[in-house]
Formats: C-alpha cells, sequence, structure tokens
C-alpha cells in the first residue's frame, strides 16, 4: 500500500480479479436506513446489492416506539401497517412529579395522527424483506470488514467476510451506502471521524409481560429520575410503550453526565424507578421477558461529511439520532429515502465531476432538512438536559398549559408541518429560523 492509498482510507482494490458481485449500488447494513435506502434505490430502478452481517430475525436494542414521521416513511416505502403485529398508538402520556398529561399526535396535512409500536427483532426482518421483494439482493451473514478504494482514495466496493467459516469476499460498486450503525466501521475506515464535542447517549431496554400495559394506547414517558447513589436527576427519561402482545418495553434513555458527576448505573437506576411503579403492572423480575440490554446512540449529526469519495452515510453511521428526544428511526428511513434519491439522479450522470456535484447535494440536504433543529438541540443537550434531565422543561406550570404542553412536544418530536399548518408549527419554523446555520 503506498503512502497516497493510507492518506485515503480503506484497502486497495486489488485490479481485475472477478469480484463475488457487482452492483451499481452496495448497501451496508439492512437496519431501517439501509433497508429504506435499498427499497427506494431499487424502485429507482438502481441495481443494489444489500449486505448484512447478521441472520433474520435479529435482536436490537431500541424503544420499538414509531413517531408519526416514522409511519409515514413506512406509509411512503409501501410497508402494510394494517398487518398483524403492528400497535398503534394516539400520542405520547408525560408523567412527571407526580402530574401527567395525554397529548395526542396532531392532526396534520402531512404526517399520520397516531404512532406505531413494534420489536426491532421483527420490524427489521420486515423491512428487509420488503427491500428484497421491490428487488435489491439481499445477502445475510455477510460481514463488512472495509471499503476498496482505487489510487485516488475513490470507493470501489467493500471486502467482506462471509459464512460461519469467514470466507473472504470482494464485492464491486461505485457507490456505497453506509447504514452499518453506531460501530460506522465503514465510516472510519475512509477517515470519516465523529465529532467528539457531540454527544453519544446510552439506551437501556428491557421487556416484560404486563397485561396491563400490553394494550395502554398512549406512549408514556417519566422525566422525574434521579440516579439513585447521587440522588441527582437522571440526564434523560424512562418510557414503558405497549406493544400489543402481552409485552411492554421498558428502558431509560441518557445523555453523558457532566465530568464532574459519576457515570449513571442504568440497571441501578432501572431497578429503582420500576420499584416507584404500581404492582399491578406486573414490572418486576418474575414478568421479565428478555435480559436487559443497552446500546449507544450517536447523536446530532456528529460525522460529518455525510458523502465522500463515493461513500453515503445515513442513519447512525452518521449520528443521526436526534438530540432532543433519542429518537432514531424516523431520521433513519427519511435519510434513506434522500440518499436514494440523490444516489438515481447522479446515477443519470456520467462518472466524473457532474456526478460528483449531484452527489455533494446530500449532506447539503441533510443540512437543509435538520441542521438548524439538531443544532439548536445540541445546545438544549449540553446546556439542560445533560445536567438536569427532562425535569425542568416538564414544571407544574408548564404541565397545566396545553398550549405550551403541544408546543414542547412537537419540538422534541420533529412532528410538525412544512408549510406551517398552525400557530405552533409557525412559531417553530421561526424559532428555527433565528439559529445560525451550522457548517457542513
Amino acid at each position: 500500500m503506498t503512502k497516497r492509498d493510507k492518506a485515503a482510507g480503506g484497502v486497495p482494490d486489488g485490479g481485475p480479479s472477478q469480484p463475488d458481485e457487482e452492483a451499481q449500488v452496495i448497501v451496508v447494513g439492512a437496519g431501517p436506513a439501509g433497508s429504506a435506502a435499498a427499497v427506494h434505490l431499487a424502485r429507482a430502478g438502481v441495481d443494489v446489492l444489500l449486505l448484512e452481517k447478521s441472520d433474520f430475525p435479529r435482536e436490537k436494542v431500541c424503544g420499538d416506539g414509531l413517531t408519526p414521521r416514522s409511519v409515514n416513511q413506512l406509509v411512503r416505502m409501501g410497508v402494510d401497517i394494517s398487518a398483524p403485529g403492528w400497535m398503534r398508538n394516539k400520542g405520547m402520556r408525560w408523567v412527571c412529579e407526580g402530574n401527567q398529561v395525554e397529548l395526542d399526535w396532531p392532526r396534520l396535512g402531512s404526517l399520520p395522527d397516531f404512532g406505531l409500536t413494534r420489536t426491532r427483532h421483527d420490524f427489521d426482518d420486515l423491512l428487509a424483506a420488503h427491500a428484497r421483494t421491490a428487488g435489491a439482493r439481499l445477502r445475510t451473514g455477510v460481514k463488512v470488514t472495509a471499503p476498496l478504494t482505487d489510487r485516488a482514495g475513490n470507493i470501489t466496493g467493500v471486502a467482506a467476510s462471509r459464512g460461519p467459516g469467514g470466507e473472504p469476499a470482494h464485492y464491486r460498486a461505485p457507490l456505497v451506502v453506509a447504514a452499518d450503525g453506531a460501530s460506522a466501521r465503514t465510516a472510519l475506515a475512509l477517515g470519516l471521524e465523529r465529532d467528539a464535542s457531540r454527544p453519544v447517549g446510552v439506551a437501556a431496554r428491557r421487556y416484560y409481560r404486563s397485561e396491563a400495559r400490553t394494550n395502554d394506547p398512549y406512549l408514556e414517558l417519566w422525566a422525574d429520575l434521579r440516579c439513585p447513589r447521587t440522588g441527582l436527576d437522571l440526564p434523560g427519561y424512562g418510557w414503558v410503550f405497549p406493544l400489543g402482545d402481552g409485552r411492554v418495553n421498558v428502558g431509560l434513555g441518557t445523555l453523558p453526565q457532566q465530568r464532574r458527576r459519576r457515570p449513571v448505573d442504568l440497571r441501578e437506576a432501572l431497578e429503582h424507578w420500576l420499584a416507584r411503579l404500581p404492582a399491578d403492572w406486573g414490572l418486576r423480575e418474575e414478568n421479565a421477558d428478555s435480559p436487559l440490554r443497552s446500546a449507544p446512540l450517536p447523536m446530532g449529526l456528529n460525522r460529518r461529511p455525510q458523502y465522500r469519495r463515493g461513500l453515503l452515510l445515513v442513519g447512525d453511521s452518521a449520528g443521526m439520532v436526534s438530540p432532543w428526544s433519542g429518537e432514531g428511526i424516523a431520521q433513519a428511513l427519511e435519510a434513506g429515502e434522500v440518499g436514494a434519491e440523490i444516489i438515481a439522479l447522479a446515477l443519470a450522470r456520467p462518472a466524473g465531476p457532474r456526478r460528483e456535484h449531484a452527489l455533494e447535494q446530500y449532506p447539503a440536504e441533510i443540512q437543509r432538512r435538520w441542521g438548524r433543529y439538531y443544532r439548536l438541540g445540541n445546545l438544549a443537550g449540553d446546556l439542560l438536559f445533560s445536567r438536569y434531565g427532562f425535569r425542568p422543561i416538564l414544571h407544574p406550570r408548564v404541565m397545566a398549559s396545553p398550549p405550551l404542553l403541544r408546543a414542547l412536544a412537537r419540538l422534541l418530536t420533529a412532528v410538525t408541518d412544512e408549510p406551517a399548518h398552525d400557530r405552533i408549527d409557525a412559531i417553530l419554523h421561526t424559532l428555527l429560523r433565528l439559529v445560525p446555520a451550522p457548517r457542513r
């Protein structure tokens, strides 16, 4: 490998040897972001190869809650959300300091007025199968180990190991979509480092059998949680999400705390919180239906640029988890669609500067959609959520004001219309326009 190759990142392509498979686009990872990209690419007539290291179905740590933004993307993909396995919800129930308020999802012109829940165990399987039906070539048990590059450092495909024996394989394409989650191995191999100033949260969840809560029409969130050892506010919130199959998804999501504080023990914090909940909910050890599992939440668009030398980043690999709420699926699905549309238009141009100019529109579009919203959320996380959790914004006076609560809910979940549907939308759009545009 030459010094130039090392600086470019990736593994030099071995040349004209026969690859295992070729495509116009390779998508690495068949989670929500990767499957969404593959669906939209295949529908646009692009020859797409979808590589997934695991076999389906598989576990993923998640709250399993889908806001109307996520539901909208599923509908756009053509997923049948009326089939068995989906649990609809009317909105959110916020609980803080003995007060609770139920907030229905708003009726907007561009988004559904309901949310959904479904476990990631079969949600990802369903989306990957949907991508295959759309025309993508799905290959499971294929672990991508590095991007392949030419002498100029441009993507030419990926190197991988496949099957139980880890047989080496090469897959070639001039464009690769990195949807390989928080590890972001493909992006890192090409030199796309995470912005260390942006937070990486942590989520922990566990399933419980609970007939009392499994059919609750609201997603329940608790803001007044404390760290058992310090008595300080937890820098995040807890949730109880109904699944409609006799179980609930119970978990905690936290941001990094100030350095002077001790790290949060999520298991201890969860047990401390569950002890406060009514006994008839059944959220006790004897009703647990899974071990406690945790995962990182890369937030705030913490990896830039989202396109470089033939590699597009979508979902967690680009740090697209919302710094406001910890939600990541809506952004992953939306980024998959945006990336697919831009790739399809780029491939209509000849390889070279004109195609590159088209592909450079991807990070520009991501910034247009989310840049200011995430920048404001990052600031809120630094100054408020990481220090005091969500308790201050759910002050009793706020909880007693329906207009304030509705505006807050729309801000935290990004459930708004463009152009503005009502006064709340108009206020939020004006607020975001006042935020300086972040650098790309």
